[in-house]
């Protein structure tokens, strides 16, 4: 009698939970129904929606790129040893060898003069004029790399000071304050995306919460026959809960295409700078993984703006 009795209530449980589980799925897709029968409203809304997300999108992998272009100036402490005029090759070369020595450094390359001007020949576009010279105004230079454990601005103004005592050196030049700079730039950028994207998300949620208030309004009458039968507020917001999802989710996929389109776009300009420049910058796109993150934050908000809004207005719908 009292497996009957289980087998029944777990029979119950399970019609329960398929039903539960038809509930949702009815107001998902009906929820979707509903947006498709109004194009025009519903395109209006999702379109706003997509440009605030994909500003905010587009922001964040424009400081992404920015970062990756700059990542290894900022990680980088190399020094330059300019060479005095009378200084000769076989003199760099030595003194190139007795700086491999430091237990500081961690590489030591010497550019002669002859190499600076061919490399500036070819950079600068001035190859002409500089074969007008009768001498070549290039020192040489020694470019020093410090060890990763010489992180400290200390530590490094000490190597620099003693550079300076060679007398082969005439001037030591790291440009710590111009990487102290754009670290500080780099800084100030993230953090304006946050706070911009801080205030997209606002949008988001306010305009998605005003298109269900405008929707709620529509529906009032069933909403109220809703309560007359005895519907509970959790079972009549759940459609507009879905709505609010669809317009979050079908906004975060178009702000997604927005940003890889213009990504698109500006991929043959950028490549053909970086080529110029001699380097082998590309250009960053949205990973899968952040695609995904711009999908829930987009759906996310929305259904918080749509939930913030029902919770209010249908606790001052009472029909009479």
């Amino acid at each position: 009698m009292r497996q009957v009795q289980r087998k029944h209530f777990g029979q119950r449980l399970n019609d329960r939970f398929q039903a539960y589980l038809l509930n949702h799925a009815h107001g998902l897709f009906s929820s979707l129904g509903r947006l498709t029968r109004s194009p025009f409203t519903s395109a209006m809304t999702v379109l706003v929606l997509a440009i605030a997300v994909s500003l905010s999108g587009g922001f964040y992998i424009g400081v992404a790129n920015i970062q990756q272009l700059t990542g290894n100036l900022e990680s980088s402490n190399q020094m330059s040893l300019f060479l005095h005029d009378n200084v000769t090759d076989a003199a760099g070369q030595k003194l190139v060898e007795q700086l491999r020595q430091n237990p500081s450094v961690d590489a030591v390359k010497l550019i002669t003069k002859q190499q600076a001007l061919d490399e500036f020949k070819a950079n600068s576009g001035f190859g002409d004029a500089l074969n007008a010279l009768e001498q070549n105004p290039l020192p040489s230079v020694i470019q020093v790399q410090p060890k990763h454990t010489l992180e400290s601005n200390a530590d490094i103004e000490t190597l620099m000071a003693e550079f300076k005592q060679l007398p082969q050196v005439d001037f030591v030049q790291v440009d710590m304050q111009w990487v102290a700079r754009l670290q500080t730039i780099m800084t100030i950028a993230s953090r304006g995306v946050m706070l911009v994207s801080l205030l997209l998300g606002f949008a988001v949620t306010f305009i998605t919460g005003n298109t269900i208030r405008l929707e709620l309004q529509n529906r009032q009458d069933e909403v109220y026959i809703s309560k007359l039968v005895g519907a509970t507020n959790a079972f009549i917001q759940r459609p507009f809960l879905y709505t609010g999802f669809w317009l979050g989710f079908i906004a975060g996929f178009l702000g997604w295409l927005i940003v890889t389109v213009m990504l698109l776009i500006l991929e043959s300009p950028v490549e053909k700078l970086s080529v110029l420049y001699n380097s082998a910058f590309e250009l960053l796109f949205l990973s899968f993984g952040e695609f995904l993150l711009l999908l829930t934050i987009s759906s996310a908000l929305a259904v918080c703006g749509a939930w913030v809004v029902l919770h209010y207005q249908l606790r001052l719908l009472k029909p009479e």
